[in-house]
């Protein structure tokens, strides 16, 4: 294979947290190496006049505008809350004091 890159398949497993059968070492050390020749080939690739991007198409804010609208009472809020104190809603403690 033209332009063999060495990869160190157990320091890449360990970046990822995984373990590998030697299998699977020899396996995705292979793989990887095809990976890395491909982005050697796009260097070929005429890139002039692109500007570069972080997307491939242009992205746009899809949200719609925002809008105040009334919302809730504080007892409509609060209609349906088990336990309620001072207009909050009182839930069970679950930090235990130091």
């Amino acid at each position: 294979m033209p332009g063999k890159t060495e990869i160190d398949i157990d320091y890449v497993a360990d970046l990822a947290r995984i373990e590998l059968t030697e299998e699977e070492k020899e396996q995705f050390s292979a793989q990887l190496v095809e990976i890395l020749n491909h982005f050697k080939s796009l260097r070929e690739v005429d890139v002039s006049g692109i500007e570069p991007t972080a997307h491939p198409f242009p992205l746009y804010n899809v949200w719609g505008e925002d809008v105040v609208e009334p919302g809730f009472t504080t007892e409509e809020a609060l209609a349906n809350a088990p336990a309620q104190r001072e207009n909050q809603i009182v839930v069970p403690k679950i930090v235990e004091d130091a």
